[in-house]
C-alpha cells in the first residue's frame, strides 16, 4: 500500500510517468482545387510514420470523396465536436477553400493547444478565408517547373531539420509565396535566391510558428511521390509533426535575421552599415527613382524585373579613409558595383564563363584596372571582398585573393557622385544596372 502511494506521488510529482497514449491525429486531402496525385501516398507515409513510430496515430483520413470534392464529407468529419478528440489536424495537399464548418472555431481550436501542421499546398488552401493564411504564415503564388535546390538549414536543432545538414538538396515543386512575413515565422528551410533565375531574395521553403498555446508547422515540400519517398523528407515531416504535438523541444519564436559583428571586428573597430533588417542609414541617390531595394531576411537586396533599371542606394554617412567588408550574390549575367566615398567603383559582375580577369570583371576598378588574379565564384553563390582606401590608394580583397594592391586611383571611375575625390563620400551599391544581394556590410573608419 506504502510502495503503490509513494509511486501515485512521484508520478503526479512529474519524477515517474506512465507511457504515454499515442497523440490523436486527423489527415485532410480534401481539394477544392488541383488535387495531386501524390495525395494516395502522402495519406500513407503520414500513417505509416505514426504507426512505426508510435508517436500518433491517424484516427480518420478526410479525403473528400474520389475527387476530393466531397463537402458534405469535410463539413460532417471537421465539426468543433470532432476537432475536440485529436490533437493536432494534417493539411496534406490540400487546395482551394474547404467546408469546414466552423473555420472560426477551427482557429480558435488551434490557438488553445493544438496543431496545424501542412504540407506543399497547404498554402494554397482558403484563399478566401484570411485568418487560416494569418496563421499558416504564408499564401501560395505561383511555381515554375521542377528543379533542384539547396535550401539553408536556418535551425540544425530543430526536430523537423536537425538530420538534414547545413544544406538540404531536393529535387521538387518549389513553391513562391505572397502574404508572407518573415518576422512573423521560425525559420525552417529557405532559399536566399529565387530557385530559377538566381537573383538574390527570401524564398521561404519551411517554417514552425507559435501561434496562441498551439503551434503550426508547414513545409512546402512534398509535390513529388518520390520526395514523399525519400527518407530525408520522411525524417522532415515526423520531426515536424512531432514538434507541433509537443513530443519534441524546438521553437517557434520567430527567426532573428539580423546582421552581426563578429567579437574580433567590434574589437577591431568595425562596425555595421546594415543590419539585415531595414534600410535604416541608407537613402536613394534620386528621391524620385524606382524604390527597388528592400532588406529580406538579413541580405540587401535590389529586385529588378527584365528590362527595368532601378536607382543607386548609398549611405546617409560619410567615410574618407576606411576598412569595409561585404558578402554579395549575382544572378547569372548581373551587372552591380560597390563605390568607395561614392566615387571608385569595386566592380560586381558575373564573370565565371569568362575564366580570367577583365577590365569590366569581377573585383576589377573599374576604368582603371582588371583584377590581377581571377577569383570569381558562379553565380548564386556568395562571395566575399574587402577593400581598403588610403588617400587615393586602394586594395582589393576577392575570395580570399588580394586582386588589387595599393592601385593609384586619382579620379572617378564613371557613375561617380562627384569628382571630389579625396574627400569622405558615402558607399554606394549601383542599383540601375542588375539584380544584387548584399549582407554583412561593415566598415572600420580608418584615422
Amino acid at each position: 500500500m506504502k510502495l503503490r502511494l509513494l509511486t501515485a506521488a512521484l508520478v503526479a510529482a512529474g519524477v515517474v510517468t506512465a507511457e504515454a497514449a499515442p497523440k490523436k491525429v486527423l489527415v485532410v486531402t480534401a481539394t477544392a482545387g488541383f488535387r495531386h496525385s501524390s495525395i494516395p501516398l502522402a495519406e500513407n507515409v503520414i500513417t505509416t510514420l505514426g504507426e512505426t513510430t508510435g508517436a500518433f496515430t491517424v484516427v480518420d483520413v478526410v479525403r473528400g470523396g474520389k475527387d476530393g470534392k466531397d463537402t458534405a464529407e469535410v463539413a460532417a468529419k471537421m465539426t468543433l465536436e470532432k476537432l475536440n478528440q485529436v490533437d493536432a489536424v494534417i493539411f496534406a495537399n490540400t487546395t482551394g477553400d474547404l467546408a469546414i464548418p466552423d473555420k472560426d472555431g477551427f482557429m480558435k481550436w488551434v490557438e488553445s493547444g493544438h496543431a496545424l501542421i501542412g504540407m506543399h499546398s497547404c498554402s494554397d488552401t482558403f484563399h478566401g478565408y484570411r485568418p487560416f493564411i494569418e496563421m499558416l504564415g504564408g499564401e501560395f503564388l505561383t511555381h515554375g517547373p521542377q528543379v533542384q535546390v539547396d535550401a539553408y538549414n536556418q535551425d540544425p536543432t530543430h526536430p523537423s531539420t536537425k538530420h538534414l545538414g547545413s544544406i538540404y538538396t531536393v529535387f521538387d515543386e518549389i513553391y513562391e509565396f505572397k502574404s508572407f512575413e518573415r518576422a512573423k515565422v521560425h525559420g525552417l528551410l529557405t532559399l536566399d535566391k529565387h530557385p530559377h533565375s538566381l537573383a538574390p531574395g527570401d524564398f521561404p521553403v519551411a517554417w514552425s510558428k507559435d501561434i496562441g498555446k498551439g503551434k503550426v508547422f508547414y513545409t512546402s515540400l512534398g509535390h513529388r511521390e518520390d520526395v514523399w519517398t525519400s527518407a530525408l523528407y520522411q525524417q522532415h515531416i515526423l520531426g515536424g509533426i512531432k514538434w507541433a504535438l509537443g513530443l519534441e523541444k524546438g521553437s517557434g519564436k520567430p527567426t532573428d535575421t539580423a546582421n552581426a559583428l563578429s567579437d574580433a571586428e567590434k574589437k577591431d573597430g568595425f562596425k555595421l552599415l546594415f543590419d539585415g533588417k531595414t534600410l535604416n542609414g541608407w537613402k536613394y541617390r534620386n528621391d524620385s527613382g524606382k524604390r527597388t531595394w528592400s532588406a529580406q531576411n538579413g541580405m540587401l537586396v535590389n529586385t529588378l524585373g527584365k528590362n527595368e533599371h532601378g536607382t543607386d542606394l548609398l549611405t546617409e554617412e560619410k567615410f574618407r579613409d576606411f576598412v569595409v567588408r561585404y558578402e554579395f550574390q549575382v544572378p547569372p549575367g548581373s551587372n552591380s558595383g560597390f563605390y568607395l566615398r561614392g566615387r571608385h567603383e569595386i566592380q560586381v559582375f558575373d564573370d565565371f564563363k569568362a575564366g580570367k580577369p577583365e577590365m569590366g570583371g569581377n573585383g576589377a576598378i573599374y576604368n582603371v584596372r582588371p583584377a590581377t588574379f581571377f577569383a570569381s565564384r558562379k553565380p548564386g553563390q556568395w562571395q566575399q571582398a574587402e577593400v581598403k582606401i588610403v588617400g587615393q590608394k586602394i586594395s582589393v580583397i576577392l575570395n580570399g585573393v588580394k586582386v588589387q594592391d595599393e592601385v593609384e586611383c586619382p579620379r572617378g571611375t564613371g557613375g561617380q557622385l562627384d569628382d571630389n575625390v579625396d574627400q569622405p563620400g558615402p558607399i554606394l551599391l549601383q542599383g540601375d544596372h542588375g539584380a544584387v544581394g548584399f549582407r554583412n556590410i561593415r566598415i572600420k573608419p580608418l584615422k
